[in-house]
């Protein structure tokens, strides 16, 4: 026999005396047809749960009643729904342990930064150095492995760094859901030289609380590249796992210089640069 949900004012509720008086009056029968009337099975809840859009099914639907929670808090729903939507896990190996978790993250999985690819010159970015010739934003000298990647930043002959501030909350991902979940934060950024000029490139990024102090930090040593080097793309990742409750912010920090002291732009190249907040 398939299970039934029932919604608020079906059997839980007691209602008042002048309801159980009305019920009383139309006897048995009317009393049994007003329960049959806010019954459903469990299977087509969940189906119309599935066409109802993702946030209402939680602040709404969940709070009617206690079947309705089950359902709405349902492993498989949500996997159902990661299915539909084609959200599947990198490694099929390792499965989510929350699907539903999995589900919202992948909905807003995107980058924070802004203008990663100086596709708006220097729009967005914070410049903290401007050393040189200052930095400057142009087309990729030898082709980029992502193909729609058409345009990156350069460096000068003395230090340009640059920055974005991240409000986490501002993106939509609350101060609870952080401190209670903590999310991966993934970091992505690529870098290149030129062939006949040397250079460096650098690259520091921060977990910041409330009051913008460091709670966690990836700074790696600085990488050289000497002169007549193959000039191909390599790509600087890292993943902040496990930081514990407080972050609000990340600062990502950038840049470079040539290392021959030569006018003009034949520092480090950097773009496509990524923060994202993803599933482990």
């Amino acid at each position: 026999m398939k299970r039934k949900a029932t919604t608020m004012g079906a059997a839980q509720s007691s209602g008042s005396a002048s309801s159980r008086n009305v019920s009383s009056a139309a006897g048995p029968s009317a009393s049994h047809s007003q329960e049959h009337l806010f019954s459903v099975p469990l299977e087509i809840l969940e189906e119309i749960f599935l066409n109802l859009p993702p946030h209402p099914v939680v602040r709404n639907c969940r709070l009617v009643c206690h079947q309705w929670k089950e359902v709405a808090d349902s492993e498989s729903l949500w996997r159902e729904r990661c299915r539909r939507e084609r959200y599947c896990p990198r490694d099929a190996s390792k499965m989510p342990k929350d699907w539903r978790l999995f589900y919202f993250l992948c909905r807003k999985r995107r980058n924070l930064l802004k203008n990663p690819r100086g596709e708006d010159e220097m729009k967005n970015w914070q410049i903290l150095e401007n050393g040189g010739d200052n930095w400057k934003a142009e087309g990729v000298h030898v082709p980029h492995p992502n193909e729609t990647v058409q345009k990156n930043f350069v460096t000068s002959y003395q230090m340009c760094r640059k920055s974005q501030l991240i409000n986490l909350e501002a993106e939509g991902y609350n101060p609870s859901f952080m401190d209670h979940f903590q999310p991966d934060i993934k970091i992505s950024d690529w870098y290149a030289p030129r062939w006949d000029c040397g250079s460096e490139y650098e690259i520091c990024v921060e977990l910041l609380n409330q009051r913008k102090k460091p709670i966690q930090k990836f700074a790696p040593e600085t990488v050289y590249f000497e002169q007549w080097n193959d000039q191909k793309w390599n790509q600087m990742t890292y993943v902040f796992q496990n930081y514990g409750p407080g972050v609000r912010y990340i600062r990502f920090i950038h840049g470079g210089k040539d290392t021959q002291f030569w006018a003009g732009w034949y520092g480090i190249h950097v773009t496509d640069s990524c923060v994202e907040i993803c599933h482990t």
